[in-house]
């Protein structure tokens, strides 16, 4: 185990499978004691089996993101147990259909916008004041390269769309937190071997592509107390911190 992150608390949402999981097992190595946020216990045991074969920390936390007593139920149970939190991820996400505006339906529509937005809101209204008590509260949003492209993709509206509001979010949030000592990030993990990605690219090699575990490190590296870029996008295909900007 490695050291840099001892006696954190880190709270990872979509923490099952994935990036989401990938997060958790580099926070564990770093000493970070892990909160896996998902839906269900089945899906986080492979997860849980591995932290703790490391010798690390985690408590596995079930519940849908979605719901804000959920969301309300967590901050409850962290503030109950450590009365702040040092490193929020917020990654859970959906895809949501790949079809156009005019023929997306609303159930569709409602639940990206669910997942996607509305719950990444959630988690700031509740764990802002976890956030606060920490000595340096790191929170990271995972977004992607299709809510900020100059010229938008067809059939992925609402998915862009919830990214480009996620973007917003987080930019807003670090400058109400830039006299604190949060810092708030946004990071782009790109094509990446995901279950996600292989839906919406079935013919796509998946070996052809960077892996969750490749991109953890870098997440990691964004929620120590050494990391001071708040309100900024981390893109891991170009492997760089970019600045957003108005329309030319």
């Amino acid at each position: 185990m490695t050291s840099g992150l001892q006696g954190h608390v880190a709270l990872v949402t979509g923490a099952s499978r994935g990036i989401g999981r990938a997060i958790a097992v580099e926070l564990a190595a770093r000493g970070a004691h892990v909160i896996a946020f998902a839906r269900n216990r089945d899906s986080l045991a492979p997860l849980e089996a591995e932290i703790a074969g490391m010798g690390a920390a985690m408590t596995p936390f079930f519940g849908n993101v979605t719901d804000a007593r959920d969301i309300q139920r967590l901050a409850g149970y962290i503030f109950e147990t450590w009365q702040r939190l040092d490193i929020l991820i917020g990654n859970a996400a959906i895809m949501g259909p790949r079809t156009t505006l005019a023929q997306l339906d609303d159930a569709d529509w409602e639940d990206v916008i669910a997942t996607n937005v509305t719950a990444n809101w959630r988690l700031i209204r509740r764990m802002d004041p976890l956030l606060r008590e920490a000595d340096a509260g790191r929170v990271v949003f995972i977004t992607s390269g299709s809510g900020s492209k100059g010229d938008m993709a067809p059939g992925r509206g609402a998915y862009a769309l919830s990214k480009a509001t996620l973007d917003a979010i987080a930019r807003t949030y670090a400058a109400e937190t830039a006299t604190t000592p949060i810092r708030v990030m946004l990071c782009n993990p790109g094509p990446m071997r995901t279950d996600m990605r292989a839906s919406i690219m079935p013919d796509e090699d998946p070996m052809s592509l960077k892996t969750p575990a490749d991109f953890a490190p870098k997440v990691a590296g964004m929620c120590t107390a050494a990391w001071q870029v708040t309100g900024k996008l981390y893109d891991f295909p170009r492997d760089r911190i970019l600045s957003f900007r108005g329309p030319d």
